[in-house]
């Protein structure tokens, strides 16, 4: 059984930094990717960033040169450094786990977390 435990949401201030964890415990197998996705107050949820088993990433247009998302595959964690905030980054962020469904007939299977609050307020 795998558990993803998110830390770091906090209130903070316009042009302030934060710096998200996300650790993964159990047995992860076929890992894809993990990332960051992050749910307003009466909007859709939406992807913020990507990292591949690879190391490849991706962010969404409004976070790019912003945040940077990385991660220690020793520790199973994956981390996102948020700089420069804006109050349209408050959000709950959640972290996610992709994996392979299974190895015979592909697919691919989700783990999320429970979320961490970030609020950039003055």
């Amino acid at each position: 059984q795998v558990q993803l435990v998110e830390s770091g949401g906090a209130l903070v201030q316009p042009g302030g930094s934060l710096r998200l964890s996300c650790v993964a415990s159990g047995s992860i197998f076929g890992l894809i990717a993990m990332g960051w996705y992050r749910q307003a107050p009466g909007k859709e949820r939406e992807l913020v960033a990507t990292i591949t088993s690879g190391g490849g990433t991706n962010y969404v247009e409004s976070v790019k040169g912003r945040f940077t998302i990385s991660r220690d595959n020793a520790k199973n964690t994956v981390y996102l450094e948020m700089n420069s905030l804006k109050p349209e980054d408050t959000a709950v962020y959640y972290c996610n786990v992709r994996t392979l469904l299974t190895r015979q007939y592909g697919g691919t299977y989700d783990y999320w977390g429970q979320g961490t609050q970030v609020t950039v307020s003055s």
